[in-house]
Parts: C-alpha cells; structure tokens; sequence
C-alpha cells in the first residue's frame, strides 16, 4: 500500500515556468550552475544552488549558503513571479526526450514509509551529502525538489493519469537540453490516491540522498511541523522508466595499457582495440586506455546474492579490486563516475587529458534489476543507475514552514 498525499504546491506563474525550472540541484557543480544562472534571475539555481549569489570563494557548506537560498525561495514565494495553490492537488508530470515519452503522478508520499521500507533503497546514502540536504531543507521549511520514485505498472493508475492528460496543461514547455516538460493539474485526486493503496511498494530510482534528508528532517524537527511528514516525489511506471550507464574512471592507473589488460585476461575475456565504445550487451564492459578501446567480457560472479550479479559489481569482483585495490566504490578516491547522458565522448577527454587513468564504459543497468536488488532488501554499488530526462526543478515545491 503506497500513501500518496494532495499538497499546496508553489509554483511559477505561467509565462514563467521555463525561465524559473531548471536542473537539480546535484547533476551540475558550483560553477556550471553559476554559468546556466548568469543571465537568468529567475532561475530556481539561485535556491537549490544559493551559493551561485555569494563570492566565489564561498565554500558550498557555509553557513551563508542556506541563509542564502532560503532568503532567494522567501523572495521567490512572496514575489509575482509564482503562486501557490490554494487547496492540496495531484499533478501529473509527462517527459519527452527523443519521441519517447514517460509520464508520472506528482504528489506527496510518506516519510513513515521510507523509513518502514515501504519505500525501498537500493543505494547507501554519503552522510556529508544528506546533512547538506537537511540544513538546506529546514533553513528554507520547504522541500524545493522532488525524488523519482518507480513502481510496478497498474493499469488503473494509468487510466487515470490519462484521463487528467485529456485536459489543458498547466505548463509545457522545452527546456534548452530539448527535454519537453509537461504538467497538468488532477481536479479530482482522490481517484488516484485510492488507486495507489494498491500498489504495494514504492522504488527509489533517483534522490536516495532527499528522501533520507527528509527523513532527518521528521526526526529533528520532533512533531513541530506536521507537513514534513510527506516529501514530494514524481512516481513513474516501471515500464516508461529509462536508465542510462553509470560509466568509471580509475584517476591512477599503475599498470601499463598492455600489462593491464593481460591481466584482466586471468578471468576475463578480452578482445583488444575494439571500434565499439561501449558494450552491446549486459554482461560486458569497454575499457579506454592509451587512446584505444577493449572490450571485456565479465565472467559469472563467484558470489551469491542478486546484487553481486549486476554488472558493476562484477567489475568490481574481477577488474577493479584485484588489479586496483578498489574494494569500495562509494569511498575510494581513486574512482570517479561519469553519467552516461555525457556520453563516452566524455570519457576519451578525459583520460586523454589525464594519461595515468582508465575508463570504463557500462552497459546500462535494467530497471527489473533495480527492482530485484531492492526486493531483496540489497544495495546496489554505488553509482549504478543514471536516470534520464531528470526531472526539472522548481516547478512544484513543497513547504512545510
């Protein structure tokens, strides 16, 4: 049983809305978000990212920075440039990338039930990270970004949700990455909320770091505030979820390109100075070193749980921890990760730049396997998934204060 909640969400007016969503908060550094804001005032950047208005040197953690975004989204709520609902509502939320479609209901969902694993995991959390998100959350009393959620396609609450698309938009619009963004207003939410007691689980797809936050953020703020027992989220079908490869970067290489891979060859199967970047199957890795492709084909894990067979953690079995001492992906600093929406193009520049490095391109994780991993109450290695088109930012907050 899946508790969806109706909630007043802030929201730009209209004419607006492409000028004020922008990306999340965390798939651009300081100064990416400092460039895409420059010249946009309305960017909702000068809220998730408020260190953009301090000087450069500003370290993102400063106090200054939270007081910053939250006196930007006060700004923001008070100004004409937005409005907020005045009874709780249901949206629905359509991405379009390439053709392709993929359409979500945005709503509120429970914390007690993240906690409870009703809502289920499948990445461990960075505790800088989370406490980032947390003081962000409390300073503004608002909960400026939604997760993306997954669950087991219903044929009901895709009824639904296309009974709410026969009716004019709220917003459509093409972002500058040519991403269609498209949101309708439910009229009559109880429908969907009903709908969705019979969905008996929620995935966590992309915002493992947010919906720990507003976990956090409950439990600090001891009863206070009723409406952070709920964070927003936008819950996708499983069938329409796209994932992307979550591609590696080993930053020092000790072997030579040859010795390497002649390594590798203890357990794997190596084809040398391949034409293809990345693989075409699961099952199989690329790698990039000395201005060449190889491909590699993994052998079966030797281990035994559901999350020891998905491809990363067999790069990590049989390349990275034997021939790199990399055992932990989340905490090692000698892996960087590179979303698969910046293509393998991405890749060759940089070890190219950085001749001492290695990079690996994935084969896409499938969204069954996430599934799998989190039924079994596992984790995935860090960075498996890339989620995309990402969702835009500062359509739809949430607050609490």
């Amino acid at each position: 049983m899946a508790t969806i909640r109706p909630f007043r969400a802030l929201r730009p007016v209209k004419h607006l809305c492409e000028a004020i969503a922008s990306v999340p908060y965390d798939v651009v550094n300081v100064s990416e978000a400092r460039s895409l804001a420059a010249s946009n005032p309305h960017s909702f950047l000068h809220i998730i990212r408020p260190e953009i208005d301090l000087p450069e040197d500003t370290d993102e953690h400063d106090d200054a920075v939270y007081v910053k975004g939250a006196e930007n989204l006060r700004r923001y709520a008070e100004s004409s440039s937005s409005v907020q609902d005045e009874t709780p509502a249901l949206y629905v939320y359509r991405l379009t990338m390439n053709g392709q479609e993929q359409t979500g209901l945005y709503g509120c969902v429970s914390v007690a039930e993240y906690d409870s694993n009703a809502i289920l995991k499948h990445e461990n959390t960075r505790p800088v990270k989370v406490k980032d998100r947390v003081r962000h959350i409390r300073v503004q009393r608002a909960h400026a970004e939604p997760v993306n959620l997954t669950y087991r396609d219903s044929t009901e609450v895709t009824r639904l949700i296309d009974g709410v698309k026969q009716h004019a938009a709220m917003y459509d619009f093409w972002a500058q990455d040519g991403v269609r963004h498209t949101i309708w207003k439910a009229e009559d939410a109880q429908p969907l909320v009903a709908a969705f007691q019979d969905v008996p689980h929620l995935y966590v797809a992309d915002g493992h770091h947010r919906c720990q936050a507003a976990s956090e953020v409950l439990a600090q703020e001891g009863g206070s505030a009723p409406e952070a027992a709920f964070f927003p989220a936008v819950l996708f079908p499983m069938g329409e979820v796209r994932i992307m490869p979550y591609n590696r970067i080993v930053r020092k290489n000790p072997h030579a390109p040859e010795a390497l891979l002649c390594a590798i060859e203890g357990a794997c199967v190596v084809e040398r100075n391949t034409p293809q970047p990345a693989p075409g199957a699961p099952g199989a890795v690329c790698m990039y070193a000395d201005g060449k492709w190889h491909h590699i084909t993994l052998p079966p894990t030797r281990r035994t749980t559901v999350a020891d067979t998905l491809d990363i953690a067999r790069l990590g079995e049989f390349v990275l921890e034997p021939h790199f001492g990399i055992v932990d992906q989340r905490s090692d600093p000698n892996i960087d990760f590179v979303g698969g929406i910046r293509g393998t193009e991405e890749l060759e520049r940089r070890v190219d730049a950085s001749p001492e490095s290695v990079a690996f391109s994935m084969y896409a994780t499938a969204i069954e396997e996430l599934l799998a991993v989190s039924d079994a109450g596992l984790l995935m290695p860090p960075k498996s998934t890339w989620f995309e088109p990402k969702l835009r930012s500062g359509l739809l907050v949430h607050l609490f204060g």
